[in-house]
């Protein structure tokens, strides 16, 4: 007898052998003790695990000579014939090859003939996709109602190409990819079925390559023991279907992660010397990143871990290193380049580009967050109505509309320390001065929570203060900045800011105020003669932009504000 491959030697006789398919196995079993067998099951998953298999298998249970059991004998007549693939009473039909009308309708003719010496007539109808539309239809009828001795057993690989008609007529089993895990344990006892020597990272590489594909790996192996003998390590396999090492990947991610592009340019020269498969190392990366994936949000030690499986310590430390948004976007990048590597001129440049793009992709500035910081500087622009310098002089007028008459329009000036302070009577008792002396800490410190904070405290002042309670008062015209302040996680912070500055815990309130009745944070020198007072544009800036030089608006604070967040800077500047 001649030399039986290992994916042969090995296939699954009983269904305890079938790796990784227990919601399957154990349905057809239940089914089978029942005796709740359907006339027709459909295997759907992809190539290498067990849809073929698991359908000669429940067909021997079905026509053993013991009678239907979940464990057939493998010994009787119907067993062996099933196993070697002879039995006359089950067809093994493959549809790729017989996939036309014509062979449609001879099957046809054949369900009518009871089974020569079995229980049953099962056809196994592999790769059933292939299919054409019109022996679909021939077959419906059929399907729909066949004779009782006869089953219909389907696999496929691409589900999505059969007949919704079809579908329905059947029942359904979706079989998953293999667990790495499952790999090595079955590798692990055929190599030492074999009496053959395989490292523990050797076992995990060849794991890798097969995509969760059984029979992949066993052929992987047998390969590798024509090629080495009796002893297998990691770099014999890397060489021999030239993939990349688990410690060389980690390196590759690590230099995503940490933004070091000297050193991805140097790891991808070397893989392309060694001769690697760019497009298997896209595809071992991206696997790479998933776990980091599930580092970050489940823990290291999660049984969703599985391409870095065993080494919890070193996955912690990569993902130390960055966070969920930052490794999507990682992903997102790596995933367009293993779909552009196919059709790729240069591989070896579309890699390298796509790994600095990713290295990038932390630093680069997302649309949201714009979005998000050209809304709070809107936001401290309507409230603040802008900073103004120190030589500004402010007028003890509020604001008003541009007029007719020649004489300017000045900003806004707070009572002076000259005129005693008047509290409204609402605001109750106790003395504001012990926070008041603090309020540029305490305003500081809670500023730090978000920008729009920050706008909208510049224009708030402590107005009452009984050690326990600070209500904090703004001018009736700054509404906007009192919604922004109430909002329960401001109002918080708040809190927390006084108790930081002052060291007690405390309740804070904010209240609009009568204009004027909200004290500066300090007293203000005397009003000294001064020029007259910068117009006022419709824009609600001082001076508008007639003959002011590109450095002199740069210094306006919005304006600097925006040239720091964007990092740009004044070229020109137009009315």
């Amino acid at each position: 007898m001649g030399y039986e491959v290992l994916a042969r030697k090995w296939r699954p006789q009983q269904f305890d052998d079938v790796v990784g398919q227990e919601h399957v196995t154990r349905t057809l079993r239940n089914a089978i003790e029942a005796n709740r067998i359907a006339h027709a099951y459909l295997f759907v998953g992809p190539r290498g695990i067990g849809k073929t298999s698991l359908a000669r298998i429940f067909a021997k249970a079905l026509n053993c000579q013991t009678g239907m059991t979940p464990t057939p004998c493998d010994q009787c007549d119907s067993c062996r014939e099933i196993t070697a693939g002879t039995g006359l009473d089950v067809l093994e039909i493959d549809g790729a090859s017989n996939n036309g009308v014509d062979q449609v309708r001879d099957l046809r003719e054949t369900v009518k003939y009871a089974p020569a010496h079995s229980r049953f007539k099962i056809y196994i109808i592999d790769e059933v996709h292939m299919l054409s539309a019109a022996a679909f239809n021939a077959l419906l009828k059929t399907l729909e109602e066949p004779p009782p001795h006869v089953k219909f057993l389907f696999a496929t690989t691409e589900v999505d190409k059969i007949l919704a008609t079809i579908i329905s007529r059947c029942q359904r089993f979706d079989l998953r990819r293999i667990p790495l895990a499952g790999i090595m344990d079955r590798l692990r006892h055929i190599a030492s079925a074999e009496k053959v020597v395989v490292d523990e990272d050797a076992l995990s590489a060849i794991a890798r390559g097969s995509e969760g594909g059984l029979r992949d790996a066993e052929s992987a192996l047998d390969q590798l023991i024509a090629f080495k003998g009796e002893r297998i390590g990691e770099a014999d396999v890397l060489s021999v279907f030239g993939l990349v090492s688990r410690d060389l990947l980690e390196r590759l991610v690590e230099g995503v992660l940490r933004g070091d592009i000297p050193t991805l340019m140097r790891l991808v020269a070397e893989l392309d010397a060694a001769g690697k498969d760019f497009q298997r190392l896209l595809v071992d990366v991206l696997y790479l990143f998933r776990d980091l994936l599930v580092c970050l949000n489940l823990g290291a030690e999660s049984g969703a871990v599985e391409f870095v499986a065993g080494r919890p310590e070193r996955l912690r430390e990569l993902a130390a290193l960055t966070d969920t948004p930052r490794v999507v976007r990682a992903v997102s990048v790596m995933m367009e380049a293993e779909d552009r590597m196919r059709h790729a001129l240069s591989r070896r440049a579309l890699l390298e580009l796509s790994l600095i793009r990713a290295a990038r992709a932390a630093s680069v500035v997302t649309l949201e967050s714009i979005l998000a910081q050209v809304v709070a500087l809107k936001q401290a622009w309507a409230v603040g109505g802008g900073e103004t310098t120190a030589d500004e002089p402010l007028s003890s007028q509020p604001p008003k509309a541009p007029s007719v008459v020649p004489a300017p329009i000045t900003m806004r000036q707070e009572p002076t320390p000259t005129a005693k302070m008047e509290l409204p009577a609402s605001v109750g008792g106790g003395d504001a001065s012990v926070l008041m002396d603090q309020w540029e800490q305490v305003a500081d410190r809670a500023g730090r929570l978000s920008l729009r904070i920050k706008a909208a405290l510049k224009d708030a002042r402590p107005v009452s203060w009984d050690g326990h309670r600070a209500v904090i008062g703004l001018d009736e015209e700054f509404r906007e900045a009192l919604s922004v302040l109430e909002q329960p996680r401001n109002r918080k912070g708040m809190a927390q800011a006084i108790q930081s500055v002052l060291g007690v815990p405390c309740e804070v309130e904010f209240r609009l105020m009568p204009w004027g009745t909200v004290p500066p944070v300090k007293p203000l020198p005397p009003e000294k003669p001064a020029d007259p007072a910068p117009v006022v544009t419709p824009e609600g800036r001082a001076g508008g932009l007639k003959g002011r030089t590109p450095g002199d608006v740069a210094q306006d604070p919005a304006v600097r504000a925006i040239t720091e967040m964007f990092g740009g800077s004044v070229m020109e500047v137009r009315e």
